[in-house]
Parts: C-alpha cells; sequence; structure tokens
C-alpha cells in the first residue's frame, strides 16, 4: 500500500509532460516553420480542446467507471506518447502539429482525471492530501518541459518532444505494473450516457465544480503566459536578460510545493477553507498584476509571479476533492471527469481572450481580466456556505 501514492504521482508527473511539450519549444517551431505569435494560443487551445472532447466522450461512456481505471491509464498514456512523438517525423508542417497536440490531448483525458480516480479509489481519507501530491505531480509535469528545453538548448526542439513521449510510456508501463484498482471501485457499472449529469443535483457539488470552473478560468491562461510575461519584460528592460524557460519552470514548478502545502494544510483546517483562501489571493494578484509585471527590479517581478503561481494553483486539488466527496459514489470517475470536462472548456476561453486583447500597450493591464474567474468561484462558494 505505501508504494502506491508515490508510483500514481510519478505517473502522473511522467505522463502530463505531454502537455506543454509544445510550449516549451514553441520558439524553435515558429522560427522553423515561420510562425506568427498568435501561433502559442492555438497550440495551447488545441491541446486544451482535445482534453475537452476526450473527457465529453469518456463521461458520457463512463469510461473511468465502466472499465479498470489502472488500465485505462495504461492504454491513454502509450497511445498519447506515440502521437506526441509523432510531431518529431520531418516534414511535418503547422497544420500536422496542431493535429496532434489535439489528439494528444484527448488521450490525456485518459490521464489527469483517470488518476484522480484511482487516487480516490485509494484513499477515500486523507483525499485533499493524495490530490495534493497528485496535482503537485501535474504541475511539475507541466512545467517540465521548459526544464528539458534548458538542459537540451544545445539540441533541435525534437528531444524535448521525444523525452516526453519516453517519459509517458514509462509512466503509464509503472501504473499498470505497481498499482492495482482501489478497494472503493464500484466495478462493472452499466453505460448511462446521463450519468455525468447526476451528480450535479447536488447543491455542495455545484458549488465545488463551479468553484473550480473560476480557477480554471485564470490557471490555464497565467501558466501560457508567463513565458509571454518574461519575454515581455526582458523587451521592456534589455538589460534584464532573464532566462525565459528556466524562469518559467521554476515559477510553474513551484505550484507542486503550493499543491502539496495545501493537501497537508486541509487536513487542519478543512478543504473549502484552503481553497477559499488560495483563491482569494490570486484573485487579488490578478487585480494588482499592473503594479508588478513591470517593476523597475527584476527580482520584485519574478518574486511577485512565484506568489501568483503559488496561489493560482494551491487550490485546485482541494477543489478536485470537494468535487469527489460530493459525487454520486456510483459515477464518482464520470463526475471527475466531465468537471475536468468543463473546466478546461473555460481555459479555451480565457486563453484566447488574453490573446485578442492583449498588446504592446496594454500588456501590463490586461491580465487582470482573470480575475472574473476567481470572483464567481469565490461567489459560488459563499453562496453554498449561506444557503
Amino acid at each position: 500500500m505505501k508504494r502506491i501514492l508515490p508510483v500514481i504521482v510519478l505517473s502522473q508527473f511522467f505522463c502530463t509532460s505531454l502537455w506543454f511539450a509544445g510550449n516549451a519549444v514553441m520558439g524553435d517551431i515558429a522560427k522553423q516553420l515561420q510562425l506568427e505569435p498568435s501561433y502559442l494560443a492555438y497550440l495551447t487551445s488545441a491541446v486544451q480542446l482535445g482534453f475537452i472532447t476526450g473527457t465529453l466522450v469518456f463521461a458520457i461512456l463512463s469510461i473511468a467507471d465502466r472499465f479498470s481505471p489502472v488500465r485505462v491509464f495504461f492504454t491513454c498514456a502509450l497511445i498519447a506518447a506515440v502521437i506526441n512523438g509523432l510531431a518529431c517525423l520531418p516534414g511535418i508542417d503547422a497544420t500536422v502539429i496542431l493535429v496532434l497536440r489535439y489528439t494528444t490531448g484527448f488521450f490525456l483525458a485518459g490521464i489527469y482525471p483517470v488518476g484522480m480516480k484511482i487516487a480516490s479509489d485509494h484513499y477515500p481519507q486523507g483525499l485533499g492530501k493524495a490530490l495534493g501530491f497528485l496535482v503537485g505531480a501535474l504541475v511539475l509535469g507541466t512545467s517540465f518541459p521548459h526544464l528539458l528545453k534548458v538542459l537540451m538548448a544545445a539540441l533541435p526542439w525534437r528531444y524535448v518532444i521525444l523525452s516526453t513521449s519516453i517519459l509517458a510510456a514509462l509512466g503509464g508501463c509503472a501504473m499498470v505494473l505497481l498499482v492495482t484498482d482501489g478497494p472503493e471501485r464500484k466495478p462493472g457499472q452499466a453505460l448511462n450516457p446521463t450519468a455525468f449529469l447526476q451528480s450535479f443535483g447536488n447543491r455542495q457539488f455545484r458549488a465545488a465544480a463551479f468553484g473550480y470552473f473560476g480557477h480554471m478560468w485564470e490557471l490555464y491562461a497565467f501558466w501560457a503566459f508567463v513565458p509571454v510575461m518574461l519575454s515581455a519584460y526582458n523587451a521592456r528592460f534589455t538589460t534584464a536578460a532573464l532566462n525565459v524557460p528556466l524562469l518559467s519552470f521554476l515559477i510553474i514548478g513551484i505550484g507542486a510545493l503550493a499543491c502539496v502545502g495545501s493537501g497537508i494544510l486541509s487536513k487542519y483546517i478543512g478543504a473549502k477553507n484552503v481553497a477559499t483562501i488560495a483563491l482569494s489571493i490570486s484573485c487579488a494578484c490578478c487585480l494588482v498584476s499592473p503594479l508588478f509585471l513591470f517593476a523597475g527590479s527584476a527580482w520584485v517581478m519574478t518574486g511577485f509571479l512565484l506568489v501568483w503561481s503559488i496561489a493560482v494553483i494551491a487550490d485546485s486539488p482541494l477543489f478536485s476533492t470537494l468535487v469527489a466527496q460530493n459525487a454520486d459514489q456510483q459515477s464518482k470517475g464520470t463526475a471527475l471527469t466531465i468537471v475536468n470536462c468543463i473546466g478546461f472548456a473555460v481555459t479555451i476561453i480565457s486563453i484566447q481572450l488574453i490573446t485578442a486583447l492583449r498588446t504592446t500597450e496594454n500588456a501590463r493591464y490586461v491580465y487582470m481580466i482573470l480575475a472574473i474567474g476567481p470572483v464567481l468561484g469565490l461567489l459560488a462558494l459563499l453562496k453554498n456556505s449561506n444557503s
């Protein structure tokens, strides 16, 4: 039993490195294929759209509840690894890369939410702590390609892509070889195409879900634009010479510690309380961002981004915990999957909105728009507390 959580966490980390693999080498791809800067938003949104499609299909078919979650994770990890690696074939153009990123995102639907399902079946008690480690692994996996880019700076960008594919395959194999389906799993559920809607009848489930949607409005847009914020600072202060890939890894990666910390803290003051505090802080960061993004000191600016990064992800495992705890237990995997589906659909809107509105002149102010999500999420949580 002691090895179960570490293996799930390591597998999640390896497999989710596929998520931002394209973003880490976007500069090299754009240079090679002579692409516009807006391609970054399309590249990120392609993965998100694929993930949304995948989670919707998985939810309607109740994949995580009807079949062994461990085997679903393994199968999707191998398929996603192969598809991601196809981007390294010679002669690939921008459109094909977008299709491959979309398809990779589709099979990530069998990795991230299914990993949470596996953890919740093994750890019904102390789920907040378990998911804190699990979402922390997602954060590290998301940021890891940026570190690979630093380590492989002298090599072609395809080496970063291939490395993430190898890691994903190893993660899938580790899951199927070392982890069993949890004792809380209810096997052999019949196909019920409307099962993913059942949990929304629960008021507490709705509050947790809408809190999560507000959180997601901000999260992936922040992650996607961290390199853009750092590059904008370099352009504004030409002597700053910030190492954008390394700082992007550190800023996004520190969120892993935030997830672990918030998961542990939730044991003492409750998941909902910690989530509310974190969401409030990240909301404040959105609103005060114009004061820091072009601060005269690079230390002040990067310090602010580190604080924002901690707050923006600390509530994520706790919202997932609240969703899992308040879902119908017969369709818990499906409930987690559909909430992920809607949450990631929200991320596409915020990423595309920032891309459409952002200019050199308003680069200091445009990220205040991200406060919309936390505000609505907090309202959902407070409304549930008062009713």
